[in-house]
């Protein structure tokens, strides 16, 4: 973004919205579980969804491109960042409403808390996102899951604003959900509210089985390394950590990039690059179709530029 483009925006956006949240040449590897990343031109962090209208519009109106991220734990930046305006929808748009066996929440609250509110009110459905850590808004994006249980299951209502500005509302046939996929990915929309309808359930009963899903997690996943989660896909009739695992890959290492020996499923980052991390992804793709005839596909987003590249 120019820097003429970079002042105007953030002047009109402070003038118009005074509690908004802005940050300039925001590091994106603090945004996200990967700890990868360069810098985004300016990031908003918005406390009121009444503001992102104005933000999709501000933008509009100076020709500046507008990305969208939550907690930013499925998510690979690329180490030149991303250009133009990233709105953040995260812990400053968190909050639950209950009513009966239904829960509105916020785009930005976490899927642990959200499970954990659930279960306070004697509600079940969600024990599989205890250990998730995403947002509600980004778990229906990608329809996250673990366990047996996703997000399509629970869904009833997801509102939000398109890139006009104009709000929208889908409810769960709307939403055509499928594994790790729902069609607001083909869709440059942004989320706000979620609803989800939920069984009822003992809040002793919820609460063993999230620490049971917790326990099998920490025991499974390489959980004390920066990562994004799995990194690829499951393919139809198997397991991308298996395959990966049988070609011999656990433990395969570019750069500060590693497959972890404890899951095959998770590349970690191990003091790594973006280039390293992308390079180890394609390495491992190519083995396993090489060995296997299976394409692995990514689970993670991939956003922003290719570091520049030095004159020499």
């Amino acid at each position: 973004m120019r820097e003429s483009t970079l002042r105007e925006l953030t002047l009109r956006l402070k003038n118009a919205a005074p509690t908004l949240q802005l940050e300039e040449n925001a590091d994106m590897a603090r945004y996200t579980t990967l700890h990868l990343g360069g810098p985004a031109d300016l990031m908003a962090n918005p406390d009121d969804p009444a503001q992102i209208p104005l933000l999709i519009e501000t933008a509009r109106e100076l020709d500046v491109p507008v990305t969208v991220i939550g907690n930013g734990s499925n998510l690979l930046v690329r180490s030149g960042g991303i250009r133009g305006l990233v709105i953040r929808i995260c812990r400053n748009l968190r909050g639950v409403e209950v009513n009966g066996d239904r829960i509105r929440a916020q785009a930005g609250t976490m899927m642990s808390s959200l499970s954990m509110a659930a279960a306070d009110c004697d509600l079940g459905g969600l024990t599989f996102a205890s250990g998730i850590p995403g947002t509600i808004g980004g778990g229906v994006y990608m329809n996250a899951g673990a366990y047996g249980g996703e997000m399509s299951q629970v869904v009833t209502l997801v509102e939000g604003y398109n890139m006009a500005g104009e709000p929208f509302r889908y409810s769960r046939p709307d939403l055509h959900f499928g594994y790790r996929f729902s069609r607001l990915m083909k869709e440059n929309k942004i989320i706000t509210h979620v609803t989800v309808q939920l069984p009822p359930g003992q809040h002793e009963d919820l609460l063993a089985e999230m620490v049971d899903f917790n326990r099998r997690r920490a025991e499974k996943q390489p959980l004390t390394f920066f990562s994004a989660g799995s990194t690829f896909k499951r393919p139809e009739g198997a397991f991308a950590a298996q395959l990966i695992d049988e070609c011999g890959l656990k433990g395969a290492r570019i750069g500060g990039a590693q497959v972890s020996e404890k899951h095959a499923g998770f590349l970690i980052n191990r003091g790594g690059t973006a280039e390293d991390f992308l390079a180890l992804m394609a390495h491992v793709q190519r083995v396993v179709y090489r060995q296997k005839g299976i394409k692995l596909e990514p689970e993670i987003k991939i956003l922003g530029e290719d570091a520049p590249v030095e004159q020499v």
